[in-house]
């Protein structure tokens, strides 16, 4: 049978046997990359280039440098071949509750730190970089990821620096379905859920004008200036109509899910890639799994992430603070 007549995979079964053709894999690659069929340097954008196939590369006739398909992506210098990259692709993304490092290098048969890197790459091409702003009835709410307080010692609940001991808060945005599309997300990580931050991240990512319903959380206090601001207080009830947080809440739930369950322990500094993976799965909830497949591989291009930035060691060997915009990086 002819390569072109074997269909784009449905399954992960036929992903695999599909992407198992090097050449194959070659292709779907180049169709991400060049949609239209024309071959650029990566350096200089100059599209007149010469193919080497017995090394999968391409030579680049004005700098005269070669590249491969995973310069300028976040596999570049990776070693491992295309077909385990575009399997972790597709199980990461269309794992309801994730997959850890340590399956992951089970199924593909590589180390467990190569998975744990590999599966933090991934969550950068995840990453939501969109300025499209949310609109219309919108939820705001928070939560705390983190410890109980009821498990700690009491010398230590207000101890600071260990990922077990404090509770590290995180903010969801949510806009609700509308006739046209489906209700999404965007999370931040936040360094405190004090007014100015809490409130900066409504105003950078709600339009003016919207319905903001929240929490009684007095951090939304002066929403109103900018928003129809309406407040569901959970001592009282969780629903009034319209005014509820609800939609959150159920994000929340999957969220915790996801951490508690596969993740078990999530160190604050990477909690925020966890926030993109998590996010991208809800929003892209309707596509199937192939289309989840291909918005994941389409985010890798123009992104990097080296081992030591990831492991904190590329300043000093101290760890920074966690990203505190919208557009994490």
């Amino acid at each position: 049978m002819n390569k072109k007549d074997v269909k784009f995979p449905k399954t992960l079964h036929a992903a695999i046997r599909y992407f198992a053709d090097e050449d194959r894999a070659l292709e779907f690659m180049k169709t991400i990359r060049w949609p239209d069929g024309v071959v650029r340097c990566p350096r200089c954008h100059h599209k007149d280039v010469s193919f080497i196939s017995t090394r999968k590369v391409w030579k680049c006739k004005r700098d005269k440098k070669q590249f491969s398909i995973k310069v300028g992506t976040v596999m570049e210098d990776s070693p491992i071949s295309l077909d385990k990259w575009l399997c972790a692709f597709w199980l990461i993304a269309n794992a309801k509750n994730g997959i850890s490092s340590y399956e992951l290098h089970r199924s593909l048969g590589v180390t467990q730190k190569t998975a744990w890197f590999l599966l933090h790459r991934i969550r950068l091409a995840m990453q939501d970089g969109s300025f499209v702003t949310f609109k219309g009835r919108v939820e705001a709410d928070e939560t705390y990821i983190g410890a109980k307080a009821r498990y700690m010692h009491k010398n230590k609940r207000t101890g600071v620096g260990h990922a077990g001991l404090v509770k590290t808060p995180v903010q969801g945005i949510l806009e609700r379905n509308t006739e046209e599309k489906h209700s999404r997300v965007r999370l931040k990580v936040l360094k405190t859920n004090r007014k100015t931050e809490i409130q900066e991240t409504v105003r950078q990512i709600v339009e003016k004008g919207s319905s903001v319903y929240t929490d009684s959380l007095r951090s939304y206090d002066g929403l109103a200036d900018d928003y129809t601001h309406q407040v569901i207080d959970h001592l009282e009830s969780y629903a009034q109509g319209h005014v509820h947080t609800n939609g959150l809440e159920n994000f929340w739930s999957l969220f915790k899910r996801m951490l508690h369950g596969t993740y078990v322990n999530v160190e604050p500094f990477h909690l925020f890639r966890y926030c993109d993976e998590q996010a991208f799965r809800f929003n892209e909830r309707k596509d199937n799994d192939a289309g989840r497949f291909v918005k994941a591989v389409a985010g890798v291009i123009g992104k990097g992430l080296r081992y030591a930035k990831l492991i904190g060691q590329d300043g000093g060997g101290r760890l920074p603070p966690p990203p505190t915009t919208w557009q994490t990086t």
